[in-house]
């Protein structure tokens, strides 16, 4: 740099040689300062999200976790597993076949499904207590919630659901069936009366007066409570008017991270519904 600066410059004052080399010094060191942009840009490949969930959109189960995600802040990448849940390369990794599925370099074997067991392990790995306590006895709740959820509730909106979805399972159990269809019919009936007293359970024990099952603040519990709510809305459910205001309120409190997902099961519930009517 410096022979070029003297070349250009030649005999004249100090102060036009400035000038005079202004130019020519500029040019000289964009070239140098563009490859080291280049090398830099090269050196940072685009990072990937510490997190990878495997989900199917229209699923409440899937919305739970991607809820949870959205509404916890962590950084987080969805694929899209309709149709791959039975390849060999998702079974290789998964043989349950089963989604809601994270992949985290924390896990034993690398990932693990089932979305409240997924919401329980995020919120201990990054301290989530807001999501869910840390204090023995306000946990202990929690998860009684979820596993209530799991055991009996669920199981009947499954029931109730499931036909009207157009999913294959006997009337919302894990397996085929070739029972008569009138048996099916019974089986749906039957869960749909049933809904009410496990609904009732969560409004007057586990919410007992306050806002969410979490208290103040939504808990991992309320996410899968209110995700579940949402499939009743394919058989026309009349659902209590606490359970409207409880959802109602937690899309509220938890904003995009609730609509957006929420919006995936909604639409594809309306599409069943316009499909039936067609």
């Amino acid at each position: 740099m410096a022979k070029a600066v003297t070349k250009s410059a030649g005999k004249p004052a100090a102060k036009p040689a400035a000038k005079a080399t202004a130019k020519p010094a500029t040019k000289m060191a964009s070239k140098p300062a563009a490859g080291k942009a280049a090398a830099k840009a090269k050196a940072k490949p685009a990072r990937k999200s510490a997190l990878t969930i495997s989900m199917l959109k229209p699923s409440v189960n899937n919305m739970t976790v991607r809820v949870f995600a959205r509404a916890a802040g962590l950084d987080h990448a969805e694929t899209d597993a309709w149709g791959h849940t039975r390849s060999p390369e998702y079974m290789a990794r998964n043989p349950a076949h089963l989604t809601p599925m994270i992949e985290d370099k924390g896990l034993p074997r690398g990932v693990l499904w089932e979305s409240c067991a997924i919401m329980q392990y995020l919120s201990n790995k990054h301290g989530l207590e807001k999501f869910y306590p840390k204090a023995p006895a306000k946990r202990a709740m929690i998860d009684s919630a979820m596993f209530y959820l799991i055991g009996t509730l669920y199981p009947y909106v499954a029931r109730a659901t499931y036909p009207a979805l157009g999913f294959p399972q006997y009337a919302g159990e894990v397996g085929h069936s070739d029972a008569h269809p009138d048996r099916k019919s019974e089986a749906q009936k039957a869960a749909v009366a049933a809904i009410a007293e496990p609904l009732e359970v969560f409004h007057s024990f586990f919410r007992d007066g306050k806002p969410f099952i979490g208290g103040k603040n939504p808990s991992i519990a309320d996410i899968r409570l209110a995700a579940t709510l949402e499939f009743l809305a394919v058989i026309d459910y009349a659902l209590p008017k606490w359970a409207k205001e409880y959802v109602a309120a937690m899309e509220k409190k938890l904003g995009k991270a609730y609509a957006g997902p929420a919006g995936d099961v909604r639409g594809y519930i309306a599409h069943v519904r316009s499909q039936a009517k067609a």
